[in-house]
This record gives C-alpha cells, structure tokens and sequence, in this order.
C-alpha cells in the first residue's frame, strides 16, 4: 500500500533543505573548537595562544627554519635580521631581535612568538608577555627534541600530520646515518671551536655531542662545563689532544689561530692536518636540516 505524503509548499520546502544545510556545515561544538590553547613551553612557561594562530614569528634564524618547515608559511608575518633560510623567508618584514625591536614586533599584533633557549633574553620574553603578546621557547640538549619540537609546533599550529611527516623521514633518515659502517672502530675525538681569542668551543653539553655521536665521532670535551661553549686554555686543549679540528681550513687556521697559538701545532689534529671548516648554519643551527649537518660531519671524519 502506497501511503501518500501531506502537501509541503515549495517555500516550507526550500527553507527546510537550507536549515538542514546549514545545521551540517555548522561546527557541532563552536565554542570548543575555538577555545584557546594553554600550553608550557620546554623552559616551564605557562601560555594562551589561540586554538588557530593566524599570525606568527620567530626570534630565532633556527625557528624560523622550524616554522617555514610545518607552519602555514602564510602566517609568518616577520622574520628577524639573521634570518636567512629558507630563501622565501628573505621576502618579510625584518623586525630586529637583537637589540629587540619591541614597538616594531608589537605592531604586527602576533598572536604567538617563537624563540629558543639562549636567543632570547628572559627579560625581552617578560617584555613581550607584558604587553600581551605570548612567547613559546623550546630547548634542544639531544637530535631527538629537534624532532619533538616539530612535532610540538605542529599540535599547536593544527598541522600535526606535516610535522609528523616530516620529523618520521628525518628519524629514518638519522637511523641510517647512525648505522651506517666506521671506518675505524674507535670514534675519532673532535674539538670544535667557535671564536679563537679566547678559545670558545662546542662543550659536552651542547648539540654537538649528539650530532657528532650520530656521525660516527665523539666530543673531545667530555667534561661537563657550566657554561655550553666555555673558554679553554691552551694547556687543557694539548691535554685533550684532539684526533681531528673543526673551525676553519688547514690554510686559513695555520695562518690565524695557530699562528697565535703555535704551540697548539703539537695536537694530533694539526700534525695529521685533519683540520677542516664546515658550513656555519648547519653546525649551529638546531633546525630541519639536522641530518644535513649530521651527514656533513660523517664525511669530514672519513676524510683521510
């Protein structure tokens, strides 16, 4: 038996079907989906930020990498003056991170800042926090929290599932490096420096450590210093007598630093001229090209 419908006029008809669009399209809990965010960043800092931040920055060449990497590069609304990488990043706005251009960064109204431990001071983060724009810093002591912190600017970005994609190739990729055969079974001790007058170097607790473990080599600072690129005389660098020397080229550091420090040329490294420059972003920068630099690092140390 056919059972006949009630006549609905058109009119009650069409509002009917854009009721019913309209309930669908809507969010089922709007109130739930914007609700800000409340987050701690690697260093305790307790912040909101939106649930979908729409403008964006970092204070840090390193996290400008990081963002340009998972973030919706259209959201970046400034980069400082050493951010260089990618070259895209050459097209926004400068805003000054050292000395902080305040006035210029607060103008750009972000809804979040990105920094990591060391770049910016606690009193330019209170600064920024005061006049109510929130700043989220992340601290990286392993290769490991260079992964986790793209994988955490993700969650807080809501682009979990780019980050994820990427830090699992950069993992598998880091995995092979790690594997892959020595030429020598004792890891090679490497001192590398960063500024020669005083002596500055890449202490036991820094990225280096990691990084140059990954590449088949180990630090030749195995004391842990207070400070993570401490100063080093010359008499604790010939008792440390390292296998190989990062810093610059054989001709360019035999015409600088051990030219000022000659007695420096009875180190192994100098006397088997393993010696050698790298390229300065990759080496100190903790950024998405990790296992570049890692993979920079290996072929130094199978250099003859």
């Amino acid at each position: 038996m056919i059972r006949l419908l009630p006549r609905i006029s058109s009119g009650l008809l069409l509002l009917a079907v854009l009721a019913g669009c309209q309930s669908n399209d809507r969010p089922a809990t709007p109130a739930a989906a914007e609700a800000p965010q409340h987050v701690t960043d690697d260093l305790g800092h307790q912040l909101t930020i939106p649930a979908h931040p729409r403008r964006i920055m970092s204070l840090a060449a390193s996290m400008t990498e990081m963002l340009y990497a998972v973030a919706d590069t259209a959201t970046i609304v400034a980069r400082t003056q050493v951010c260089d990488y990618p070259r895209a990043v050459l097209r926004k706005r400068v805003i000054n991170s050292y000395p902080l251009d305040l006035e210029g960064l607060v103008a750009l109204h972000p809804d979040v800042v990105f920094t990591t431990e060391g770049i910016t001071s606690q009193d330019d983060i209170a600064r920024l926090e005061k006049l109510g724009v929130p700043v989220y810093c992340q601290r990286y002591t392993k290769v490991t929290d260079i992964l986790r912190g793209l994988n955490d600017l993700g969650r807080l970005l809501g682009r979990p599932a780019q980050a994820q994609k990427l830090t699992d190739s950069l993992a598998a990729e880091l995995k092979t490096l790690e594997q892959r055969p020595r030429p020598t079974a004792t890891r090679p001790r490497v001192l590398a420096i960063t500024w020669q007058d005083p002596i500055y170097v890449y202490g036991e607790n820094t990225l280096f450590t990691d990084r140059i473990r990954l590449a088949g080599g180990q630090n030749a600072v195995t004391e842990h210093f207070a400070q993570p690129y401490p100063a080093l005389t010359r008499e604790y660098i010939l008792k440390l007598n390292p296998d190989v020397l990062i810093g610059g080229s054989f001709g360019k550091l035999d015409s600088t630093f051990f030219k000022t420090y000659p007695e420096l040329k009875r180190i192994k490294a100098y006397q088997t001229r393993r010696i050698y420059g790298i390229t300065g972003d990759l080496m100190e920068r903790p950024s998405p090209r990790v296992a570049e630099s890692v993979r920079e690092l290996q072929g130094l140390l199978r250099t003859p």
